[in-house]
C-alpha cells in the first residue's frame, strides 16, 4: 500500500504505528493549512498565475489612470504570489533542519492560538500591515528553530513575544525609517496649513482581524484591540519612538505587563525599562492631539455612521458642497506612501472640484464605495470607473478620523489593501448606477 502524504506539500508522511496519525509533515505545513482554511482572500498558486497572466495579456497604457489602476491590481497579484512562494520556502527551510519525530504537531498546536496576537503585536511595533505578515513568519521561524530552548518555565505567548519583539527590533533597524515631514507636490495645491508627518510605510488594521482575537486566561490583552491602542493617530505617534521605547511602551501601556517582565522580553534591567518608558509616554504627549474625544462607542459608533453614510453619498454624486459640509477646517488628508498631501478644507475641495468635474482634464471617473472599518475607525474602500471602462476598480481605502461631526483627518491607502479587508479588486458595473441620482 502506498505511504500517506502530506496533505499541503505532498511529502510521504512516516509510519508512527497506533493511535492518531498526523496529516502534515510538518509544522509549518500545519500552519500554512490553518492560515488557508481561515484567509478567505487566499487563491491557489495556480489561479494567482493565472490572474497575473490574464492582467498582463489585458494591460493598457492609456489612459493612464486605467493603466496605473491596472498596474496596482497586478502588484496585488503578484504579491500574492510572493507569499505563496514564501510559505513554500518556508517549508522547505523546516524541512532541512533535524529535529525529533513526531513533534511537528505539538508545535503547530503550541504556537497557532497566539498567531493573531503576535500579528497584531508586530503591526503595532512597524506599522503596516504588510510588514507584520513577514514579520510573523519570521517570528514562528525563529520559534521552531529555537524551540529546544524554550522550557515551559514563561507561557508560551511570553516566549513568542520575546523573539517577535527581537525579529522586529531587528527590521526596524535594517529599514531605518524615520518619520519626515511632506514636501511641496509640483503642479499640486497642497494648502497654507504645515506639512503633517509622512511616514509611507504606514497602513491600516482591519477591524475584522480585530474581532477574530482570541480570548484566553492570558488577559490583561482584552485591552490591546481597543480603539485608544490601534487607533491610526496613536500607531503614527509610536512610529516617532525608538525601537526599544517602542516595546517597552507597548508592553507596559498597552498591554499591561509587569515591568520585571517587560524588562525580560526587552533584554533591559528594570530601572532602564522604567527610564524608557517615561521618555516613551512624554514623546506620545507631544505626539497625540490634546483633546481627545468621549470614548463613549456606542454614541461615536452612530455619529461615525453618519459620517460614513454622507462621505460615500458626496463622492458618488460628486457633489463638493455636500462634501464641504462634512469637513472640518484644518482637515489634513495623507496617502501613504504616496508623496501627494492637503492641508486645510479649502485645498482639498479644490482637489475634489477636479476630481469630480467630467468636463475637467483632471476628472477621474465614477465612484462607488463600501464601508469597512480599520483601527477601529470608520472606513471605505472606494473604487472608481474610469471613462471608458465597464467596471469599477479598485482605488483606495479611506480611514477617516471624526471629532464633534466633522471628519478631521482622512488617511488614504493603497489599492491592494481592499483585499485584507475580505473584498475584491473589482466590481461589476452592472446593477448599479455608479451611486448617481
Amino acid at each position: 500500500m502506498a505511504g500517506r502524504k502530506c496533505q499541503v506539500c505532498a511529502a510521504v508522511l512516516p509510519e508512527r504505528g497506533r493511535g492518531r496519525r498526523s496529516v502534515y509533515c510538518s509544522a509549518a505545513c500545519r500552519q500554512r493549512a490553518y492560515r488557508d482554511r481561515h484567509t478567505a482572500v487566499e487563491q491557489p498558486a495556480a489561479a494567482v498565475l493565472a490572474d497575473i497572466e490574464r492582467q498582463v495579456q489585458t494591460l493598457a497604457l492609456r489612459p493612464p489612470e486605467a493603466f496605473r489602476s491596472d498596474a496596482e491590481a497586478l502588484g496585488a497579484a503578484v504579491r500574492r504570489l510572493r507569499r505563496l512562494a514564501h510559505d513554500v520556502t518556508r517549508v522547505d527551510v523546516t524541512k532541512t533542519r533535524e529535529r525529533p519525530p513526531g513533534d511537528e504537531a505539538g508545535f503547530a498546536a503550541l504556537v497557532e492560538p497566539h498567531r493573531k496576537w503576535l500579528h497584531l503585536h508586530c503591526y503595532r511595533m512597524v506599522g503596516s500591515y504588510d510588514d507584520a505578515e513577514d514579520l510573523v513568519q519570521e517570528t514562528l521561524l525563529k520559534a521552531w528553530r529555537d524551540r529546544s530552548g524554550f522550557e515551559g518555565r514563561a507561557a508560551v505567548r511570553t516566549w513568542l513575544y520575546r523573539i517577535a519583539t527581537n525579529v522586529c527590533i531587528d527590521h526596524l533597524r535594517r529599514t531605518g525609517r524615520r518619520p519626515r515631514r511632506y514636501e511641496p507636490v509640483p503642479g499640486i495645491e497642497s494648502g497654507s496649513g504645515g506639512p503633517p508627518d509622512r511616514l509611507p510605510w504606514l497602513q491600516p488594521y482591519p477591524d475584522r482581524l480585530l474581532d477574530e482575537l482570541p480570548s484566553g486566561d492570558e488577559q490583561p490583552e482584552a485591552a490591546a484591540e481597543s480603539r485608544e491602542t490601534v487607533e491610526l493617530v496613536f500607531l503614527a505617534a509610536l512610529q516617532h519612538l525608538p525601537p526599544r521605547q517602542r516595546a517597552v511602551l507597548i508592553f507596559r501601556d498597552v498591554l499591561g505587563r509587569p515591568v520585571e517582565e517587560v524588562a525580560a522580553l526587552t533584554d533591559m534591567s528594570a530601572a532602564a525599562t522604567n527610564s524608557a518608558l517615561q521618555r516613551a509616554r512624554r514623546t506620545l504627549r507631544e505626539r497625540l492631539p490634546r483633546q481627545r474625544a468621549d470614548w463613549a462607542v456606542g454614541q461615536r459608533s452612530q455619529e461615525e455612521q453618519d459620517v460614513v453614510r454622507r462621505y460615500t453619498a458626496a463622492a458618488e454624486r460628486a457633489d463638493v458642497s455636500m462634501m464641504a459640509d462634512l469637513l472640518g477646517v484644518d482637515v489634513v488628508v495623507t496617502m501613504p506612501p504616496n508623496p501627494v498631501w492637503f492641508a486645510g478644507r479649502d485645498a482639498l475641495l479644490r482637489q475634489l472640484g477636479r476630481v469630480f468635474d467630467p468636463a475637467s482634464p483632471g476628472y477621474f471617473g465614477r465612484w462607488r464605495h463600501l464601508p469597512v472599518r480599520a483601527n477601529r475607525q470608520p472606513a471605505v474602500a472606494g473604487y472608481v470607473q474610469r471613462p471608458g471602462t465597464s467596471v469599477y476598480r479598485a482605488q483606495m481605502v479611506d480611514v477617516l478620523r471624526v471629532e464633534a461631526g466633522r471628519i478631521v483627518e482622512i488617511t488614504t491607502f493603497e489599492a491592494h489593501l481592499v483585499a485584507a479587508f475580505g473584498l475584491p479588486l473589482r466590481l461589476p458595473a452592472e446593477g448599479g448606477d455608479g451611486g448617481h441620482r
